[in-house]
């Protein structure tokens, strides 16, 4: 329990020094001193410095959408609406001087699969907190796509100065229409007889693919937001 209120207060301290000092290890020093928490101990929780912070804080916003999620009625929304409503959400409870920041810490060769397993691991939170049961190639394609809306949604609101950030909602809305519009050939695909003939062996192949699961008792499940099937 220390460890894990460390963290925290290492977070909170952090967002202080991260629009001047970025997510580094002189954000993680100042954010040691600042919340009282021992050198020692921020190394230990956070021992590769700015991008462990930097991913910290991302899994814990995560996690926060998730739980404002689960206190919000959505029953009365169309699905595309319940996934707009959760990246809006996510995106309202992120500090945007942080996200930009994180953006460009990501954006570097060495950071570039961590920033792709961040915004995967959002895709993963926001399907799961929407009652995701798929166990099969759908998995992945939701996962997939969404993570795409998603990211391209954070770079466009990064820039956004419109009221009530219309120019993002009207901007996450083309995006999902895009996938509807997929999805919707897709399934006109499969549906036609040629398309059954040209995708009959690869469908049969793919449909046997599953999504990979944790066992629920490995060190720092926690810290990842809880159990459950993971990408990486």
């Amino acid at each position: 329990m220390e460890a894990a209120i460390a963290r925290e207060k290492l977070l909170d301290a952090a967002l202080a020094h991260v629009a001047f000092d970025g997510w580094s290890e002189t954000t993680l020093k100042a954010a040691a001193a600042d919340s009282g928490v021992a050198p020692g101990l921020a190394a230990a929780l956070f021992p590769r410095g700015g991008i462990d912070l930097a991913l910290a804080w991302h899994m814990r916003g995560d996690r926060e959408m998730a739980r404002i999620l689960a206190e919000e009625d959505l029953a009365a929304l169309r699905f595309r609406d319940r996934v707009a409503r959760a990246v809006l959400l996510r995106l309202e409870i992120a500090d945007r001087e942080a996200v930009r920041r994180g953006t460009t810490l990501f954006a570097l060769p060495q950071h570039s699969a961590e920033g792709s397993r961040a915004i995967w691991g959002t895709a993963d939170a926001i399907w799961t907190a929407l009652g995701d049961t798929s166990d099969d190639l759908n998995w992945y394609t939701k996962r997939l796509s969404l993570s795409a809306v998603y990211g391209a949604t954070v770079l466009f609101w990064l820039g956004d100065d419109s009221t009530g950030l219309q120019a993002t909602r009207d901007f996450l809305d083309r995006r999902i229409e895009n996938v509807m519009q997929f999805e919707k050939a897709k399934a006109a695909l499969a549906s036609n007889p040629i398309g059954k003939a040209l995708m009959g062996r690869p469908l049969k192949f793919l449909g046997r693919i599953r999504p990979p699961v944790l066992p629920d008792d490995l060190p720092g499940q926690e810290a990842r937001g809880g159990k459950g099937p993971r990408p990486f």
